[in-house]
């Protein structure tokens, strides 16, 4: 899972509040690279079939949901994209603003003065200052090599700064499970039911013994390059696995029950938590089994750390609930 927020848990006092300002839309059509996928108009049978929920997260009950058609990125945004972005804008992260982000407790790259301790909770994150997009283990680390991996250690909110640019949007959990089942209908993975390593590992996430032994043996410690493993029946790479992908909703634990009722959805505050989806390269069976289709968590929209990323989708098309 994702850690929770670090504000919330390492003794340093809360996190400032932030006002991030509006990011203009790019003045060129070709800002946003990143390859996309059509999806077709459909209907979706959202939530868990195969009993691997977990209890809290809201996966049930499995109801169905019609969606109108969309663009969407082939791939999560990669350091690379969001480089671009920086360029032109000038944008500043939350992680920048605040001085520091969530690191694995594995992989820091810092001067012991730069580590803040762990977080309540979840020990294997700590609080690392100077830990960015931009040196994504610590201070001392940099992108040398990690260009087409996922951007990470950007919230929501920067996501939503990035999708200003791009004339775009974060995806629905809806679009975002439809998009990643790949046609599937059921199923608990982007490729079937069968397991994450029969035949070949078929998606990052960890091996070995959590948190403190990774074997590595899909071949990736952290992060892996966005066009690793295979793509969906859609043409979508790494919807589970890798990172976690930020949603556009406000997180509610009763929201597919709501759906399923006819009521609306919970829209939720500015400062609401919203929605991840896909689970990261710290998903493991014995702690977090979130490397699923129908799986869902959340953190607040300031939250930072570095197995959180995002796609996004075409500004037009919104799901219709059934």
């Amino acid at each position: 899972m994702p850690p929770r927020p670090i504000s919330q848990n390492i003794e340093i006092g809360s996190r400032p509040a932030l006002v991030v300002p509006p990011v203009a839309p790019s003045s060129s059509s070709s800002g946003h690279l990143v390859e996309q996928v059509r999806m077709p108009a459909g209907t979706l049978l959202m939530g868990d079939s195969s009993g691997d929920h977990n209890p809290g997260d809201g996966e049930l009950p499995v109801h169905p949901v019609d969606v109108a058609a969309f663009e969407i990125d082939a791939t999560t945004v990669t350091n690379a994209d969001f480089a671009r972005f920086v360029a032109e804008t000038g944008y500043r992260t939350e992680a920048e603003l605040f001085g520091y982000s969530a690191v694995f407790h594995l992989v820091v790259e810092a001067d012991p003065a730069d580590v803040m301790g762990p977080a309540g909770g979840t020990p294997w994150w700590f609080g690392v200052r100077g830990a960015d997009w931009a040196h994504p283990r610590g201070r001392k680390s940099d992108l040398d090599g990690l260009e087409e991996h996922p951007v990470v250690h950007v919230s929501w909110n920067d996501a939503q700064a990035y999708c200003g640019w791009a004339g775009r949007r974060l995806p629905s959990e809806v679009e975002w499970e439809y998009a990643s089942r790949g046609g599937l209908v059921g199923a608990r993975y982007p490729w079937g039911d069968e397991d994450v390593d029969e035949g070949g590992w078929r998606a990052n996430i960890w091996q070995g013994v959590f948190p403190r032994v990774n074997t590595a043996e899909d071949g990736w410690l952290t992060t892996a390059p966005v066009r690793s493993f295979a793509p969906n029946g859609y043409g979508l790479w790494q919807t589970v696995g890798n990172v976690w992908e930020w949603c556009a909703d406000a997180f509610a634990a009763d929201a597919h029950l709501r759906r399923a009722e006819g009521r609306p959805a919970e829209h939720g505050s500015p400062g609401s938590s919203r929605v991840l989806r896909g689970g990261s390269y710290l998903c493991h069976s014995s702690y977090c089994n979130r490397y699923r289709n129908s799986a869902r968590s959340s953190n607040t929209p300031d939250s930072s750390m570095g197995n959180a990323g995002f796609r996004t989708v075409s500004a037009a098309g919104r799901e219709v609930e059934s």
